[in-house]
């Protein structure tokens, strides 16, 4: 079985967010898993790959793409990673430059993209079964396919799944840029109409052979216009081919017996080096060495990462005897608000603006609790991280946060949890956190626990390689 991983982003060459760690992770896991599967990645070469990666591709060919009535050059290069063989796409004037989305021709670089995906596949001598899309900027992919492709010699029987990371962004467009720049017949627009635009989600969805998310609980979520961002009417019809799995992280790279950013090693069966990086991180951060419960947040500063509640719920939280060291950057309100905690209270509140790989590992070893209070979270990493490193979550019961932790009141308990998008309803589990930390037997009890729970890649593979077969009987 042959699959070809579609997206914008794939680690180590190109990474925003956990799409990157998605697509750098489960094809290596899924060859693993299985040797009879060959899993390749196709992405942008964009300007942030190194001059010394640039160096060990290897040049395959250039061909001419078409972008609506222009014909634009597509460089394609090849390098192994992983033991998964990558392939990148060169177009200086789309890729080569300061950053990977944002741009005011987002919708030219990604249809090219798309476009480019299926035409080098007659070069490579090597034919997918399976082209696996991810987000709208391979949406557009799906709908090349079945109305350009589907029916030619060297593209027949290839089936297309499609991921949706997060609904949030659909790439909505004018319907002009299926004239400018898709060049397919007009009478195709109802395949990506949708509110009176282009909606590429859409047309992914309309079109792929088999729609997935990244979590059960999203899935579900997404039918409901709350969750849905106004695709719930498309999903609705689709939803019984809509597959919810969850993924992973790399537990090889997160691993606090290993870790060489963290103050020290440690196990689940050997705690106290998780004491020692508590005790570091303190003096790191400038926090008096006491036992008051540290509570870590590494977040983007936006309102659908519950910014919100802990707002409203900050001073009550500091009064309780919290301790915050917060990581992240976002929204400029958001920003003036940590930073005015963090002058009032400077014993209790550290703040980092911006992101920083190697404090997050720090956080993630050195706190005690992991704050999320998501309003949606189509699978959250962060909080499979912290429980990897000991550290217990604290989640709003939304799409993978709800699939991942299971509050400590109840059956294999790793974590706390609340239900409603309220600020009193979240002050009560970490209210009942801070119970059960004064409490230490029970405390390095949930702490050992967490810390064994499995979310490697491995569940996730051996459940998309259940798909993939589903999907090639159908063609046999």
């Amino acid at each position: 079985m042959r699959i070809l991983f579609a997206s914008s982003e794939a680690r180590p060459f190109a990474a925003s967010g956990g799409l990157a760690d998605v697509c750098g992770s489960l094809p290596a896991t899924i060859i693993r898993q299985d040797k009879d599967i060959d899993c390749r990645i196709v992405m942008p070469l964009y300007q942030s790959v190194t001059p010394d990666m640039r160096n060990k591709m290897t040049y395959l060919k250039n061909i001419i793409v078409e972008v609506g009535w222009r014909k634009q050059y597509c460089g394609v290069y090849t390098i192994q990673e992983n033991n998964v063989t990558y392939y990148l796409l060169d177009n200086p004037n789309y890729f080569m430059r300061d950053g990977m989305y944002g741009f005011y021709d987002d919708a030219e670089r990604f249809i090219f993209f798309s476009r480019a995906v299926l035409e080098i596949l007659p070069i490579l001598n090597w034919k997918p079964d399976i082209i696996h899309c991810n987000d709208w900027q391979t949406a557009m992919i799906p709908v090349f396919y079945q109305v350009l492709y589907k029916y030619h010699q060297e593209f027949e029987n290839i089936k297309i799944v499609y991921t949706i990371h997060n609904i949030q962004y659909q790439g909505v467009y004018g319907k002009e840029i299926i004239t400018e720049l898709m060049g397919i017949p007009t009478y195709y627009t109802n395949l990506l109409e949708y509110d009176g635009m282009v909606n590429l989600m859409k047309g992914a969805i309309e079109t792929a052979d088999k729609v997935t998310t990244v979590s059960t609980t999203y899935a579900k979520e997404i039918l409901d216009p709350w969750y849905a961002y106004g695709m719930d009417r498309e999903l609705v019809r689709r939803q019984d081919g809509i597959v919810g799995i969850l993924n992973g992280i790399d537990t090889q790279s997160y691993n606090p017996e290993t870790d060489p950013e963290i103050a020290k090693n440690y196990t689940s069966s050997k705690l106290q080096g998780k004491k020692d990086c508590r005790k570091a991180f303190l003096q790191e951060c400038g926090l008096p060495d006491t036992e008051m419960p540290i509570i870590g947040i590494v977040t983007r500063f936006v309102a659908h990462k519950g910014i919100q509640l802990i707002q409203q719920s900050f001073q009550e939280l500091i009064q309780i005897g919290f301790r915050f060291v917060i990581l992240g950057s976002g929204e400029k309100l958001y920003e003036d608000f940590f930073q005015e905690m963090q002058a009032t209270y400077p014993d209790q509140v550290h703040v980092i603006l911006g992101f920083r790989p190697a404090m997050s590992r720090r956080i993630y070893a050195g706190a005690d609790f992991f704050l999320m209070p998501s309003q949606n979270e189509p699978c959250g990493l962060a909080q499979m991280i912290a429980m990897r490193y000991g550290t217990i979550p604290i989640v709003r019961e939304t799409g993978g946060l709800k699939d991942t932790v299971n509050d400590a009141g109840g059956d294999n308990g790793n974590g706390f949890t609340f239900k409603m998008y309220e600020a009193y309803d979240m002050l009560d589990a970490v209210k009942r956190a801070y119970k059960l930390f004064e409490n230490k037997r029970s405390w390095n009890i949930l702490v050992r626990h967490a810390m064994q729970c499995d979310f490697s890649w491995d569940v996730s593979a051996r459940s998309y390689i259940t798909l993939y077969q589903s999907l090639i009987s159908d063609i046999n």
